[in-house]
């Protein structure tokens, strides 16, 4: 039985790396998108059998397309495959309904091995990952804002809005420095490699319910 794949992420190297891979698991319809809306196009026109997920797209990101890409194409199987490590975002993940998180510094085995185990229907985490996911669900909403200061999130808040580092701090009665140090706190605690992931982070989770910690 043919099996179709479909592979979301804005990088063209990684589609390619996919795309390689995927064949190797024996999937003969490897279809490609870099965005939301041409995901959600292709898994209503195709309903694949397997979505491999980056997490850092543009305007929707990953995460929150999980589960409307599962209304579109409720039979398919997610491996979320993301730049980052990090246990929030893979527990946020499968709570979302995927089968897998990946990162992508994997080798090309862990890749296979996630795919035969998510084709078997078992979740595949690697075992760091897997105990990382664990100790965040104790006791910890698995939220990635979830570990967030009152303080940060209203910074996060802020940034969603469109405010710079100066105007948070006079909105908020803080120092330049205090602002920025806070921005460098929440992207070390969220994954976020540059303050442009910190701002996609913060657009992507403006609606969030989830109460801040002090």
């Amino acid at each position: 039985m043919s099996k179709t794949a479909l592979v979301v992420d804005d990088h063209p190297v990684t589609h390619i790396g996919c795309r390689r891979l995927l064949g190797e698991a024996g999937y003969e319809t490897i279809l490609e998108a870099s965005d939301y809306t041409t995901a959600y196009r292709a898994c209503e026109r195709t309903r694949p059998d397997l979505i491999v997920l980056d997490v850092g797209l543009p305007g929707v990101g990953g995460l929150q397309m999980i589960r409307p890409l599962l209304e579109r194409a409720p039979g398919a199987r997610i491996l979320v495959f993301s730049m980052s490590g990090s246990p929030a975002f893979a527990a946020t993940a499968l709570g979302a309904g995927a089968f897998g998180y990946l990162a992508k510094n994997s080798s090309p085995e862990d890749f296979l091995t996630a795919v035969r185990h998510i084709e078997a229907g078992q979740i595949y985490l690697e075992r760091d990952l897997a105990i990382g996911v664990a100790t965040q669900s104790v006791g910890r909403d698995t939220n990635p804002l979830a570990a967030l200061t009152a303080r940060e999130h209203q910074i996060l808040k802020l940034l969603a809005d469109g405010f710079g580092y100066k105007e948070i701090a006079a909105h908020m009665n803080l120092s330049y420095k205090s602002v920025a140090n806070a921005c460098t706190g929440m992207k070390r605690k969220l994954s976020a490699r540059t303050f442009s992931d910190l701002i996609r982070i913060a657009v992507s989770n403006a609606e969030t319910s989830a109460e801040p910690r002090e």
